[in-house]
């Protein structure tokens, strides 16, 4: 370290004497926005290869089986989907309103089952009672709840299941359903 003369003048530097670091660069540039605008580049890329790669392959082959079992369509000629009412509407009392109110549905099978409509004739008063009773305690709250129809059909589904084994029919349809 070099001492100041007496004369208040800064002697010059040599670069012996000088222990001083050099001076930082100037900041700005590019520097501090690269991860901003790798960001912007890169991520609508990767989003577009994960939907491309990975998510579109797993819907389609979770498709794949359901759209076998469907209708008539030209990757299956030979099965189309037969459609069954059961016999008559079902009418039945909402539980907790003391009979001053009713329910009436009416339910169709849906299905490829080569003898669909044969098990659905030979088990008509079965299932028309298995749904009356599966209707019949279902309150007004049950019913006005959202996706109230959704769950009924799941659980017709379930009790006609029982009754006419599983797989026979894919699909179920309440094609009436009223309240009063």
């Amino acid at each position: 370290m070099a001492l100041a003369p007496a004369n208040g003048k800064a002697a010059p530097e040599t670069a012996a004497d000088s222990d001083a670091t050099p001076p930082a660069p100037a900041r700005g540039g590019l520097g501090p926005w690269l991860p901003v605008l790798a960001n912007l580049l890169l991520m609508p890329v990767l989003a577009y290869l994960t939907v491309s790669f990975l998510v579109l392959p797993k819907m389609v082959a979770a498709r794949a089986p359901a759209a076998t079992e469907g209708a008539a369509s030209p990757a299956n000629p030979g099965k189309p989907k037969l459609m069954v009412p059961l016999h008559g509407k079902i009418l039945v009392n909402v539980a907790g309103t003391m009979g001053t109110r009713y329910l009436l549905a009416s339910i169709t099978l849906a299905g490829a089952h080569p003898d669909l409509k044969g098990l659905v004739e030979k088990n008509d008063a079965e299932m028309r009672d298995a749904a009356a009773n599966a209707l019949s305690v279902k309150t007004i709250n049950d019913l006005e709840k959202p996706g109230a129809r959704n769950l009924i059909r799941a659980e017709l589904i379930s009790v006609f299941n029982n009754i006419l084994g599983q797989g026979v029919f894919t699909d179920l349809y309440l094609t009436e359903f009223a309240i009063q």
